[in-house]
């Protein structure tokens, strides 16, 4: 399947088209998130002149913050009637998103994962973005991270301006870790640079907290799971799928390998074997952990608690390869609109460039920004502990390419449960592999619907 250049706008509304472009943003998820507001839309009269629509999916602190955002742009902005729309998380985003799209009803400006922007732009729902009305704006590609920028390419075409970088990173018990000698005369931590380094600063931390050493949630949500996997499994190499998504090429003797580490610390009881989401926060929050393994976003819930914690890399265990760690990053696309006006083109990278501007309100939740004008400043490099682990952006294992893949999907449901059942201690690690194999190969052979 060869990414290409977004069709011109339909004429009417096909069911083909619908449920293609439907299920490929999705993901190959259910419908079921579509609301009343959406599906009105369909039908509904176009905006007017001086509106600028933009839809997100953010929540909790990245909610408030990006509220923080629009109101400066408000405020900044006042000729602007704002109409700011925030959608829940996965696949009903997506799903809402691509069809409104396709009833020429979409928002202006709408936040994507970067790993499931490229389903969107082979289902012909973006707008491919000219450079020179980028440049106009100061958002040529020179202001951005290489990494980020160029893994959003397609066909080396522009669909989407990178907000940032959302790595899996390691948080700390700043305390725990200096009462088990694992911090330098600096007050850092210590590199964990191998599995036995990395397995003796968990026994270390767990002899202090009297609980566990470390904790990562491995049930209920498959996203974590994944992640974790992804950073080691990364590391030593590895790939899961190729060919966008058509071939499985998981290597059995690597996933083997990181499968049984995993498990070889909860057996050990060096991390607790059942924890969920929620559950993992309150361990790390109360000081039954030493470390803490997920997102860097949770930065804003520790500090809220008052939790003694730093925060730096995801460690480089493997170092048969080079550094690598399991990110994605959000991205702002124009959906294709039925309006092709330059001025409304200009009002939405506008305010897409405002969004750039206050990269320091969007990283102090914890997010490396891809905005190079800021990230590559003294006041980010300031910001701690945000800029102990920028250097993830540069080393993003992003999930690989495939109508079914990308932050949320079906492939990461799929990988997730394999791999937390194995964490859980109620599957092998040879199982795990064979059922991811299997399940993925189900959705390989299962036909792209664009």
């Amino acid at each position: 399947m060869t990414m290409h250049v977004p069709r011109t706008p339909h004429a009417g509304l096909s069911r083909r088209r619908l449920l293609g472009g439907l299920a490929a943003a999705a993901g190959a998820g259910v419908l079921s998130g579509c609301s009343s507001d959406v599906l009105s839309g369909l039908t509904a009269s176009r905006e007017e002149a001086g509106t600028l629509a933009y839809w997100n999916l953010f929540g909790g602190g990245d909610g408030v913050r990006m509220q923080q955002m629009l109101d400066t742009y408000q405020r900044d902005h006042a000729q602007v009637a704002l109409s700011a729309t925030t959608l829940a998380w996965g696949n009903p985003y997506y799903t809402k998103l691509s069809l409104a799209t396709i009833g020429d009803k979409p928002p202006d400006v709408a936040i994507s994962h970067l790993t499931r922007m490229k389903n969107m732009v082979e289902a012909g729902l973006l707008q491919e973005l000219d450079p020179a009305a980028l440049a106009r704006h100061g958002l040529a590609a020179d202001r951005f991270t290489p990494r980020t920028w160029e893994a959003g390419l397609v066909d080396g075409r522009a669909y989407s301006i990178p907000l940032d970088t959302h790595p899996f990173v390691m948080f700390y018990n700043t305390d725990v870790c200096e009462k088990a000698g694992l911090l330098g005369a600096d007050g850092a931590l210590t590199p964990l640079d191998s599995p036995e380094a990395f397995t003796d600063a968990m026994r270390r931390a767990k002899q202090v907290t009297g609980a566990y050493g470390g904790v990562v949630a491995s049930i209920s949500e498959t996203s974590t799971p994944w992640r974790i996997f992804q950073s080691l499994y990364s590391q030593l190499g590895g790939q899961v799928i190729s060919d966008q998504g058509r071939e499985v090429v998981i290597d059995d003797a690597k996933a083997t390998e990181v499968l049984t580490f995993l498990r070889s610390l909860t057996s050990d009881g060096l991390f607790p074997a059942v924890a969920d989401y929620q559950g993992s926060i309150a361990m790390f929050a109360e000081g039954q952990a030493g470390f803490y393994f997920q997102g860097e976003w949770e930065i804003s819930t520790f500090q809220t608690a008052k939790t003694p914690f730093s925060m730096t890399l995801f460690p480089h265990l493997y170092r048969e390869g080079p550094y690598a760690v399991q990110a994605d990053s959000h991205t702002f696309v124009l959906p294709r609109h039925p309006d092709t006006s330059p001025e409304r083109l200009d009002r939405a990278l506008e305010f897409v460039a405002s969004m750039l501007d206050q990269s320091r309100t969007w990283a102090e939740g914890g997010h490396v920004p891809s905005y190079r004008p800021f990230l590559e400043s003294a006041e980010f490099r300031d910001l701690k502990p945000q800029s102990n682990y920028a250097a993830a952006a540069e080393a993003a294992a992003y999930d690989a390419e495939g109508w079914y893949s990308g932050s949320g999907s079906n492939f990461e449901i799929v990988t997730g449960s394999a791999i937390g059942a194995v964490i859980a201690g109620q599957s092998t690690p040879a199982t795990a592999v064979g059922r991811m194999r299997s399940a993925l190969r189900d959705l390989a052979r299962t036909p792209s619907p664009i």
